[in-house]
């Protein structure tokens, strides 16, 4: 059965511009479980960054099709954020090996333990009174200066989905 990458047009565009770039998207979406927009955009993105940046063509990228598709499988899966997934790629790029061997050896792997994030919120919390008080007087912004606190407090590891989330739960 064909996949479907349900790309815009635009993507599409950039993509299919050379046949080493189709065939090596193709081979992404395949290696990610059929990810096509975000294979697209890691394609587009940070794989044609580095190969810009290097000077490179694709036959020579030091990161494999099948390696960027697992990549993007632990973004999928949750082991990565996008942030840190930025990280694992470039390691993988300087020649550290796959993303689970490069989250392995940086401990990179994201926290998506509720209780573990629930922990270091209400550390944050506790030390953020006044904050507290002002969020719930009517200063949501201050949503960002929670997050950003867990965020600080995990090293940029927390999901920052699963924190807005019992951050909202706790401040609501």
């Amino acid at each position: 059965m064909p996949i479907c990458y349900e790309l815009p047009a635009y993507d599409a565009a950039v993509l299919t511009a050379s046949k080493e770039l189709a065939d090596y998207y193709e081979a992404v979406v395949a290696a990610a479980g059929g990810q096509g927009k975000l294979a697209a955009n890691w394609v587009m993105g940070e794989f044609s960054a580095a190969l810009n940046r290097d000077g490179g063509d694709i036959a020579a990228a030091p990161v494999s099709a099948a390696d960027l598709g697992g990549l993007l499988q632990r973004i999928e899966d949750g082991t990565l954020s996008g942030k840190l997934a930025k990280q694992v790629f470039e390691a993988m790029w300087n020649g550290a090996g796959n993303a689970d061997e490069v989250i392995e050896q940086q401990g990179l792997q994201q926290i998506s333990d509720a209780s573990a994030i629930e922990g270091i919120i209400a550390e944050v919390l506790a030390a953020s009174p006044k904050q507290i008080e002002q969020y719930r007087s009517g200063q949501t912004r201050l949503m960002a200066y929670f997050v950003g606190q867990v965020m600080k407090a995990t090293r940029g590891k927390a999901n920052p989905a699963q924190v807005n989330e019992i951050l909202r739960r706790r401040l609501g």
